[in-house]
């Protein structure tokens, strides 16, 4: 889950690491209060999960609560890069003598953190890394020794931090690392981390994205998911538990497995580009030994969504035979019908593995008027993708 500023600096500070004080407001008239309370010049800043606030306007400095209620009027509403700005960040404004940027992450490609820093702070570093790859340093963390004072030590002095901020960098280093273990995340940046005229190290910015794993073991960060942005079938899909992700397309994907799911998505959105475009809906994987009731959740979110046209169920049996599976589908269905739900969207199954005859068998046998059964997974996704197509067409 990825966290807007106010977040990530509220975590900050739960962490003790030195920011700027401020608060998140909705409305130009709370951002003139916030103001009022600093009492000093502030920024107005959009709380979008995008970069490239600034460039687009919506960061602002302001005089005076006046002027605040005016910056925050301007910036509330506006289109960042497809992200509307409900929220804004009224924090204290910082003189700045330089500029540096400071981040640890989890490095999936070699199984470990990393920790990066430069002193070509303010920009984006991405621009850095790729024009000027030697301003920024690279150093790995062992997950288990962590940042300690001489692992902070040998990231400053990687980055070639200046000698007179070096140990206040370092002590930042290591309060960043708590921030990034305490708290579960996958992430933790500031850009910019700042130097003050009088020689203070802030971090002005930051970026946190946690871990959505580790949820079980972090209730507090159920309240930072932000519902009013989020997709309302996601929402109700992380009720029922499923690992669904909200996608622009007409045919609605149910499989077990990651990697089947991801597949599925290849080759149907492959197979629609002879009918006129059709792409998958949505990912969702109702893992590999799903139940009935985890069907019928599953096929509950797929079949409500206003954008799918027809469904492809494609299911690999292996820990849960394809018997089973064939009578979750079935019993799911039932299940839907007994609820109310209005049912008159085809559904493509493609049941492979182990006991598949007897499955397909089941299925068959049932002549539910739905159901349709494709043998191969690329014969199944061109089938959807020409039944989303024509059902889309008749509309």
């Amino acid at each position: 889950m990825d966290l807007y500023e106010y977040q990530a600096k509220e975590l900050f500070t739960k962490h003790s690491v030195p920011t700027t004080p401020g608060s998140v407001c909705t409305t130009a008239d709370e951002a003139a209060q916030v103001a009022t309370t600093i009492g000093k010049p502030v920024v107005v800043k959009a709380q979008v999960k995008t970069g490239g606030r600034g460039k687009a306007g919506g960061v602002k400095l302001a005089d005076d609560p006046q002027d605040a209620r005016t910056k925050a009027d301007a910036i509330l509403g506006m289109d960042i890069k497809g992200h509307i700005v409900h929220r804004v960040l009224v924090a204290e404004a910082s003189d700045i003598a330089d500029e540096y940027y400071v981040s640890f992450l989890l490095d999936r490609a070699n199984r470990t953190f990393l920790a990066m820093a430069s002193v070509a702070g303010g920009v984006d570093i991405e621009e850095v890394a790729a024009t000027r790859p030697q301003d920024l340093a690279k150093v790995r963390v062992d997950a288990l020794e962590g940042v300690s004072v001489q692992k902070a030590q040998e990231i400053v002095a990687a980055a070639k931090f200046p000698e007179a901020v070096a140990d206040q960098v370092a002590n930042m280093l290591q309060k960043l690392w708590q921030v990034m273990v305490a708290e579960d995340a996958t992430l933790v940046e500031v850009n910019p981390l700042v130097l003050t005229p009088d020689g203070k190290i802030l971090a002005l910015d930051g970026k946190v994205t946690l871990d959505d794993n580790a949820e079980y073991r972090q209730s507090d960060h159920a309240a930072m998911v932000d519902i009013a942005n989020t997709d309302p079938i996601e929402l109700r899909a992380k009720e029922f538990d499923l690992n669904y992700v909200k996608l622009d397309g007409d045919v609605g994907i149910i499989g077990n497995g990651a990697g089947l799911v991801m597949s599925t998505l290849d080759v149907v959105a492959y197979a629609g580009e002879e009918f006129g475009g059709v792409r998958p809906a949505n990912f969702l994987d109702i893992g590999g030994g799903a139940s009935a009731t985890v069907m019928a959740n599953g096929l509950d979110i797929v079949l409500n969504d206003p954008d799918v046209q027809a469904v492809l169920v494609n299911v690999f049996g292996g820990i849960t035979a394809c018997d089973a599976v064939a009578n979750g589908i079935l019993q799911a269905l039932q299940m839907l019908a007994d609820n109310g739900a209005v049912l008159d969207k085809p559904i493509v199954c493609r049941i492979d593995g182990n006991n598949a005859v007897e499955g397909r068998r089941i299925l068959t046998q049932a002549q539910h008027p739905l159901i349709e059964i494709v043998d191969t997974m690329d014969g199944a996704a061109r089938r959807v993708a020409e039944l989303a197509a024509a059902r889309k067409a008749g509309k």
